[in-house]
Protein backbone atom coordinates (compact mmCIF):
# COMPACT_ATOMS: atom_id res chain seq x y z
CA UNK A 1 0.00 0.00 0.00
CA UNK A 2 1.26 3.02 -0.36
CA UNK A 3 0.28 7.24 -0.71
CA UNK A 4 1.19 10.71 -1.86
CA UNK A 5 1.45 13.72 0.67
CA UNK A 6 0.74 16.38 -1.79
CA UNK A 7 2.82 18.84 -0.04
CA UNK A 8 3.57 22.75 -1.08
CA UNK A 9 6.89 21.89 -1.76
CA UNK A 10 6.06 18.90 -4.13
CA UNK A 11 4.83 15.02 -3.81
CA UNK A 12 5.85 12.51 -1.20
CA UNK A 13 5.40 9.20 -2.16
CA UNK A 14 5.43 6.43 1.02
CA UNK A 15 5.34 3.00 0.57
CA UNK A 16 3.47 1.68 4.20
CA UNK A 17 4.83 -1.55 5.40
CA UNK A 18 1.33 -2.27 6.39
CA UNK A 19 2.05 -6.31 6.57
CA UNK A 20 5.47 -5.91 9.23
CA UNK A 21 3.77 -2.68 11.44
CA UNK A 22 -0.35 -2.74 11.04
CA UNK A 23 -1.31 -1.71 13.62
CA UNK A 24 0.65 1.83 13.05
CA UNK A 25 -0.21 1.62 9.30
CA UNK A 26 -3.91 1.01 9.98
CA UNK A 27 -3.67 3.96 12.51
CA UNK A 28 -1.79 6.23 9.24
CA UNK A 29 -3.88 5.41 6.68
CA UNK A 30 -7.35 5.81 8.25
CA UNK A 31 -5.66 9.42 9.05
CA UNK A 32 -5.06 9.41 5.25
CA UNK A 33 -8.45 8.71 4.44
CA UNK A 34 -9.91 10.91 6.55
CA UNK A 35 -8.51 13.67 5.63
CA UNK A 36 -7.08 14.43 8.96
CA UNK A 37 -3.20 15.27 7.50
CA UNK A 38 -5.31 17.81 5.39
CA UNK A 39 -3.17 21.33 5.33
CA UNK A 40 -1.33 19.84 8.77
CA UNK A 41 1.96 21.77 8.73
CA UNK A 42 5.18 20.40 9.08
CA UNK A 43 6.19 22.17 11.97
CA UNK A 44 9.65 21.10 12.96
CA UNK A 45 12.51 20.54 10.71
CA UNK A 46 16.42 20.04 11.88
CA UNK A 47 18.50 19.57 7.92
CA UNK A 48 20.75 16.36 8.12
CA UNK A 49 18.12 14.71 10.50
CA UNK A 50 14.83 14.87 10.09
CA UNK A 51 11.60 16.95 9.37
CA UNK A 52 8.23 16.14 11.47
CA UNK A 53 4.97 16.73 10.74
CA UNK A 54 1.07 14.90 11.54
CA UNK A 55 -0.59 17.57 13.71
CA UNK A 56 -3.94 18.91 12.68
CA UNK A 57 -3.57 22.45 10.78
CA UNK A 58 -6.20 24.13 14.12
CA UNK A 59 -4.18 22.70 16.53
CA UNK A 60 -0.80 23.06 18.32
CA UNK A 61 2.41 20.91 17.33
CA UNK A 62 2.04 19.13 20.20
CA UNK A 63 -0.98 17.52 19.36
CA UNK A 64 -1.19 14.20 18.39
CA UNK A 65 -4.03 11.13 18.38
CA UNK A 66 -4.53 8.07 17.07
CA UNK A 67 -7.89 6.47 15.64
CA UNK A 68 -7.97 4.04 18.83
CA UNK A 69 -9.10 6.93 21.22
CA UNK A 70 -5.84 6.76 22.81
CA UNK A 71 -1.68 6.59 21.99
CA UNK A 72 -0.94 3.52 21.17
CA UNK A 73 2.04 0.68 21.62
CA UNK A 74 5.33 0.71 19.33
CA UNK A 75 5.47 -1.86 16.72
CA UNK A 76 9.37 -1.96 16.89
CA UNK A 77 11.08 -4.34 14.25
CA UNK A 78 14.28 -5.42 14.16
CA UNK A 79 14.19 -5.50 10.18
CA UNK A 80 12.62 -1.77 9.60
CA UNK A 81 15.45 0.62 11.05
CA UNK A 82 16.37 3.99 10.79
CA UNK A 83 18.98 3.14 8.30
CA UNK A 84 18.61 5.49 5.33
CA UNK A 85 17.63 9.01 4.39
CA UNK A 86 13.64 8.99 3.19
CA UNK A 87 12.40 6.56 5.85
CA UNK A 88 8.99 7.16 7.74
CA UNK A 89 8.74 6.57 11.52
CA UNK A 90 6.65 7.53 14.16
CA UNK A 91 7.16 10.51 16.49
CA UNK A 92 6.64 9.76 20.04
CA UNK A 93 7.03 11.33 23.55
CA UNK A 94 8.55 7.07 25.31
CA UNK A 95 7.20 3.65 24.88
CA UNK A 96 3.64 3.45 23.59
CA UNK A 97 2.90 6.99 22.83
CA UNK A 98 2.52 7.11 19.12
CA UNK A 99 -0.65 8.98 17.59
CA UNK A 100 -0.76 11.13 14.73
CA UNK A 101 2.51 12.77 14.31
CA UNK A 102 5.67 11.30 11.97
CA UNK A 103 8.88 12.14 10.51
CA UNK A 104 10.94 11.52 7.74
CA UNK A 105 14.29 11.30 7.78
CA UNK A 106 16.91 13.17 5.86
CA UNK A 107 20.19 11.15 7.04
CA UNK A 108 20.60 7.94 8.78
CA UNK A 109 19.25 8.06 12.63
CA UNK A 110 20.54 4.64 14.03
CA UNK A 111 20.25 6.05 17.37
CA UNK A 112 16.24 6.10 16.73
CA UNK A 113 16.20 2.34 16.20
CA UNK A 114 13.80 0.55 18.87
CA UNK A 115 12.16 3.63 20.16
CA UNK A 116 10.40 4.56 16.98
CA UNK A 117 8.46 2.47 14.85
CA UNK A 118 9.75 2.45 11.50
CA UNK A 119 6.57 2.19 9.17
CA UNK A 120 7.09 3.44 5.82
CA UNK A 121 9.64 4.86 2.99
CA UNK A 122 9.86 7.36 0.19
CA UNK A 123 9.46 5.99 -3.30
CA UNK A 124 10.77 7.42 -6.35
CA UNK A 125 12.57 10.20 -7.90
CA UNK A 126 10.23 12.93 -7.01
CA UNK A 127 9.68 11.79 -3.77
CA UNK A 128 13.71 12.43 -2.75
CA UNK A 129 13.78 15.94 -4.84
CA UNK A 130 10.80 17.08 -2.82
CA UNK A 131 12.34 15.69 -0.02
CA UNK A 132 15.06 17.97 -0.83
CA UNK A 133 13.32 20.74 -1.02
CA UNK A 134 11.66 20.38 2.08
CA UNK A 135 15.33 19.97 3.83
CA UNK A 136 16.10 23.54 2.89
CA UNK A 137 12.93 24.77 4.40
CA UNK A 138 13.46 27.37 6.82
CA UNK A 139 13.96 26.48 10.68
CA UNK A 140 14.93 28.24 13.59
CA UNK A 141 17.68 26.68 16.29
CA UNK A 142 14.70 24.91 17.88
CA UNK A 143 13.89 23.19 14.64
CA UNK A 144 10.50 25.43 14.49
CA UNK A 145 9.58 26.01 10.47
CA UNK A 146 9.38 29.31 9.31
CA UNK A 147 8.32 29.09 6.07
CA UNK A 148 5.39 27.39 4.60
CA UNK A 149 5.67 23.53 4.32
CA UNK A 150 2.29 21.78 4.78
CA UNK A 151 0.39 18.53 3.30
CA UNK A 152 -2.01 20.12 1.02
CA UNK A 153 -4.11 16.47 0.85
CA UNK A 154 -2.88 12.66 0.43
CA UNK A 155 -4.16 10.06 -2.58
CA UNK A 156 -3.77 6.21 -1.64
CA UNK A 157 -3.25 3.81 -3.92
CA UNK A 158 -3.71 0.31 -3.52
CA UNK A 159 -0.32 -0.31 -5.67
CA UNK A 160 2.79 0.59 -3.50
CA UNK A 161 4.62 1.46 -7.37
CA UNK A 162 1.20 3.11 -8.77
Amino acid sequence: MSVTLHTTQGDLKIEVFCESVPKTAQNFLALCASSFYTSSPFHRSYPGFMIQTGSPASASPKVSTSIYGSLFEDEIRPSLRHNARGIVSMANKGPATNGSQFFILFAPAPHLDGKNTVFGKLVGQDAIDTLEKLEAVEADAKGKVKAEAKIDHVTIHANPLA
